[in-house]
């Protein structure tokens, strides 16, 4: 493994550092090509097609990954970068007994995995108690004092009053919440810009959740705080994304205008259509249910599929049916970050076709998150570049074998 923290772009008049990226196949974030290679100049991709086509330029460096697919980095599209696996410590202790600074060391080594299993851009929705920690982690990865994805951050994530963890306590004790409170309209315009102000990259809200310990989750914000949270986001240049499992919380979210809704357990096909017509992606994180169902007893290897299981996949199905985009993301940190794989694992089992699932974490997860010059392996578009050993179209489980790792021109993994 080579971790190189620094590249001499401009030295006595040579103005890029040109490599050549040789693998078996290319599949270029839409679709799969033999016979093709990669030209990577500074931190731009200048080249991809076949090598018959390619005037070669002097002085450029070969790397030849034979057996490998090239393809764009992994984009990530609903993680925690704050919160580490639950059997190790459980939420609520995440929260009330681990420090801002803890979890920022902790931090370090999550973004870091992630990066070095070929995740070069993440989402992060929720710093989950930690306030702007994951702000601040953003930046020191873009100073370059630690390395790490690029980072779309959404800071501490809005709440109705009364409508979060941790939970448990009687009404005389007073703990930290895992978000942020927001009450009526006025209060939730408040909020939405004082996280924009604070350096949140976009909006996360919890159209719904449990009110007490064990309950249902139901409906938390009205339709016009949710109106309202999307307006002052959007009047920003900014978006919102949802929280939502229950039909009634979806629907006031997609009224509400949210570009994308995060796990939607309790959605129906027509909730999934109305998606689909308004452009709102979901994203299942079904890694994350697989996970804390396993945390609570189930024996994956030997035992029936519980009954939430069981309708995961009755709701994944409809969605697949319904045709709304499927997000790429597994709310990795209720897992080990660097396992971001499972969730491609599950989209197939549940279902979905191997190429779906790479386009997924890919082209479409960057036109969602409007990230121009990412998700395809293109002329013009930024370097952020991986390979696999094996092809992860025939074999989605191959994609846990990353042997290559490029962020903006410069290489992590070899």
């Amino acid at each position: 493994m080579k971790i190189w923290f620094y590249v001499l772009l401009f030295t006595f008049g040579n103005l890029y550092s040109q490599t050549l990226l040789k693998p078996d196949r290319i599949f270029d974030g839409i679709e799969m090509h033999d016979n093709w290679v990669v030209l990577v100049e500074g931190n731009l991709i200048t080249y991809a097609g076949n090598l018959n086509g390619l005037k070669k330029p002097k002085n450029t460096t070969e790397i030849d990954l034979a057996g490998t697919t090239l393809m764009p980095g992994i984009i990530e599209g609903h993680s925690h970068v704050l919160l580490h696996p639950y059997n190790e410590t459980d939420w609520n202790d995440q929260v009330l007994k681990e420090s801002p600074v803890e979890r920022a060391i902790r931090g370090t080594n999550h973004v870091k995995n992630s990066l070095m299993a070929g995740v070069t851009t993440m989402r992060d929705l929720g710093a989950e108690g930690a306030g702007y920690t994951d702000v601040y982690l953003k930046k020191t990865i873009d100073d370059g004092i630690i390395i790490g994805p690029r980072l779309l951050v959404a800071g501490p994530a809005i709440v109705a009053t009364g409508a979060y963890g941790p939970k448990g306590f009687h009404d005389g004790v007073t703990v930290p919440l895992g978000a942020e409170a927001a009450s009526g309209v006025d209060q939730c315009i408040e909020t939405v810009r004082r996280q924009m102000g604070n350096g949140a990259d976009l909006i996360k809200i919890y159209a719904d959740y449990r009110w007490t310990p064990g309950a249902d989750s139901q409906p938390t914000f009205l339709q016009e705080e949710i109106d309202a949270m999307v307006a002052t986001a959007k009047s920003a240049g900014k978006y919102v994304v949802a929280h939502a499992g229950t039909p009634e919380g979806m629907k006031r979210a997609i009224q509400g205008g949210v570009e994308t809704i995060e796990h939607g357990d309790g959605g129906t096909l027509e909730i999934f259509k109305m998606m689909k017509e308004k452009g709102i992606g979901l994203c299942p994180t079904l890694a994350a249910g697989d996970a804390i169902t396993q945390y609570r007893g189930w024996n994956k290897a030997t035992d029936p599929e519980p009954e939430r299981i069981q309708q995961k996949r009755k709701s994944f199905k409809m969605a697949l049916e319904s045709g709304v985009q499927i997000v790429f993301g597994g709310d990795v940190g209720v897992f080990p970050h660097g396992e971001n794989y499972r969730e491609m694992e599950l989209m197939v089992d549940y279902g979905m076709k191997p190429l779906a699932v790479l386009k997924s974490a890919t082209s479409d997860n960057a036109n969602m998150f409007h990230l121009n010059q990412l998700g395809e392996l293109k002329i013009g578009f930024l370097a952020d570049i991986i390979a696999i050993k094996g092809n992860p179209a025939k074999d989605i489980t191959t994609v846990k074998n990353v042997s290559f790792v490029m962020k903006d021109g410069l290489i992590y993994k070899e």
